[in-house]
């Protein structure tokens, strides 16, 4: 890749752990040549109300500084390649652990990393289109009745399940929430999603994998209760009693920045350690 002209850095909730690294990011960026601007909610985050530019320059590259969760923001908010430093648990999206934070930062300003499409799951809610990177989830409230839910595929029903939730997820989500449901996991570069279920009253139901051009339509058949919705594990609206959702698989929608050589089953193993001894 060419070397980037102009960076921003994203960086997550608690910016006392991440100060030091973004203030390296800054001196690295200025002895590289690298033109380094912030959105508003950083600066005021950091206190870094000097720089030049006001954050709505067109960037290069996207540097987070943060865990998964900030992460899958910058993909879905940042139309450059994201080149992530991990600084939350498990990172499984990150470029780079926070100890190689120097030489990582290094190379993306040197341009040595290589870009990764990858694709999301679209919706329609209340006229506007979300996608989740991850995953779509379907919650039954607290507190209120167990969901029925039912699915169909590319117009064809399925079932329906009681069941206290429904997660759809891209190769790149079935490492999180469908994981913990026990549902397969895709590598990166399978084209399809997966449907798995939370806690399902049945000892029928089975996780899914769909065809990348079959939508899927999720139906709350609950005659008075809504259920929640969330991309990403972020708030997106609910679905209420007797309304259905189409969702669809969208090819290259966001772009990860990885360091050359990397590889999906690299980063299984060493974020999730070995399948079998």
């Amino acid at each position: 890749m060419n070397p980037p002209r102009t960076i921003t850095v994203v960086t997550h909730e608690y910016p006392e752990q991440t100060r030091d690294a973004l203030g390296r990011v800054l001196d690295l960026a200025r002895d590289a040549g690298v033109k380094l601007v912030l959105p508003p909610r950083e600066r005021e985050k950091h206190g870094l109300d000097d720089l030049d530019g006001d954050g709505s320059e067109s960037v290069d590259l996207t540097v987070v500084l943060g865990g998964d969760g900030t992460i899958l923001t910058a993909l879905r908010e940042h139309r450059a390649p994201v080149f992530a430093v991990n600084y939350g648990e498990i990172g499984f999206l990150s470029t780079v652990d926070r100890d190689d934070l120097e030489d990582g930062i290094a190379r993306a300003l040197a341009g040595r990393y290589e870009t990764l499409p990858m694709p999301a799951l679209a919706m329609e809610i209340d006229g506007e289109r979300r996608i989740g990177v991850n995953d779509i989830s379907f919650h039954r409230r607290a507190h209120g009745r167990v969901a029925q839910l039912e699915y169909r595929v590319h117009g064809e029903e399925l079932g329906d399940v009681r069941c206290d939730g429904l997660v759809v997820a891209t190769p790149v989500g079935s490492t999180g929430y469908n994981l913990a449901n026990g549902g397969p996991i895709l590598a990166w570069g399978v084209d399809g999603f997966v449907v798995s279920f939370i806690a399902p009253h049945t000892l029928t139901a089975r996780a899914l994998v769909v065809a990348p051009t079959d939508p899927l339509t999720v139906k709350n058949l609950s005659e008075r209760d809504a259920v929640d919705l969330t991309t990403d594990g972020r708030d997106a609206g609910a679905l209420g009693p007797r309304e259905c959702i189409d969702i669809s698989f969208v090819q290259d929608q966001v772009v990860l920045a990885q360091l050359p050589g990397a590889s999906f089953y690299h980063r299984f193993r060493d974020k999730f350690g070995r399948l079998a001894y």
